[in-house]
């Protein structure tokens, strides 16, 4: 599954190179509530086919409509803004007060696409810097952490993945976990020192490693833009990457289990490694927020909706943990029954 930024910059490349006018829309600045962030991107193509989004589509719309009615004209970057007015909050969908200013940049061969598409489908953090008054770009290695800037000469936008998720098992339900990560702007590592479950592996833009699962935490020096995911059920696997991870600044740490398992793991990290209470605050288990979740792709966007959360800074309820809410359930069920 690509990321939005990926698609786009594919529609880009692939309108280029059918010799079709197109450009690149880019959401520069909000003020108040607006339905995209900054840095979100559109592809417009002189057909008035889109790739990619700005807003919740009445935008989208109205840019459309000016490319079928007077053609994509620009020569120039050019910096504009949806919502100024009330009126016009209302008109193009923003939420009221939203303000959204987008830069709309005419692309050819000197807007580098087709570098750029290589670089971040390899899954590399790359720093695109826009002159506003030439239109020329230049591209440079990035790091995470970085953000759009806009100033009067220079637009400069970051693409590929800031964010990091190291997935230990490469069972059934880390290909699905994985693929949705990919769209998600994660770069995803999948550890697994078992030959028998590598040999099947088969999801493009994954990087997989074969080392034990301790060592792989220590080598890629998990900072708060990296989470890890233990998927194996194994001690052996598990227990000493989670004590590692859960030493480090990884933003979320979780472990699939039942509640039995789960209370059993905590357990042996407090005996066997000496884990504090705190430390054991921090992991995630049972992991997941409960969605009634059964198959393999369900318990995917189970664990993703609480990993995204925890990533976005968002405390989510007990009562919609997967541990507290079985919890709730067994009574009801036990009464009913």
């Amino acid at each position: 599954m690509d990321s939005i930024d990926l698609e786009v910059l594919k529609a880009c490349s692939r309108w280029l190179r059918e010799g079709k006018r197109c450009q690149l829309v880019t959401v520069v600045r909000t003020w108040g509530s607006s339905p995209r962030p900054e840095g979100a991107t559109l592809a417009l193509c002189e057909t008035g086919h889109v790739a990619g989004s700005v807003s919740g589509g009445c935008i989208e719309d109205d840019l459309i409509a000016r490319v079928r009615r007077e053609g994509i004209t620009l020569e120039r970057p050019e910096i504009v803004k949806y919502g100024i007015k009330s009126e016009e909050a209302r008109r193009f969908g923003l939420p009221c007060g939203g303000t959204i200013q987008l830069a709309l940049e005419p692309l050819g061969a000197h807007s580098r696409i087709d570098e750029l598409l290589d670089r971040v489908s390899a899954r590399e953090l790359v720093v695109r810097t826009l002159d506003l008054r030439s239109g020329q770009v230049t591209l440079s290695a990035g790091r995470p952490g970085m953000s759009l800037h806009l100033d009067d000469d220079r637009l400069v936008t970051i693409h590929g993945p800031q964010w990091r998720l190291l997935i230990i098992g490469a069972g059934q339900l880390s290909r699905f976990l994985a693929q949705i990560a990919l769209g998600l702007e994660y770069q995803v590592t999948v550890c697994d020192p078992r030959e028998e479950y590598r040999e099947s592996w088969d999801v493009p833009g994954v990087n997989v490693v074969h080392a034990m699962p301790d060592d792989i935490v220590t080598d890629m020096r998990l900072d708060g833009r990296s989470a890890v995911v233990a998927l194996t059920h194994d001690p052996k696997l598990d227990d000493l990457a989670l004590m590692e991870a859960l030493g480090s600044d990884a933003f979320y740490v979780g472990a699939i289990g039942s509640r039995s398992n789960d209370a059993k793991r905590r357990a042996r990290l407090k005996e066997h490694f000496d884990m504090t209470d705190s430390q054991l605050d921090r992991l995630h288990g049972p992991i997941g927020i409960y969605i009634g979740s059964k198959t393999p792709a369900e318990i995917a966007i189970s664990i993703l909706a609480e990993l995204t959360a925890a990533r976005n800074g968002v405390d989510i309820p007990d009562i919609i943990r997967v541990g507290a809410a079985k919890e709730l359930r067994q009574p009801r069920l036990a009464k009913a029954a």
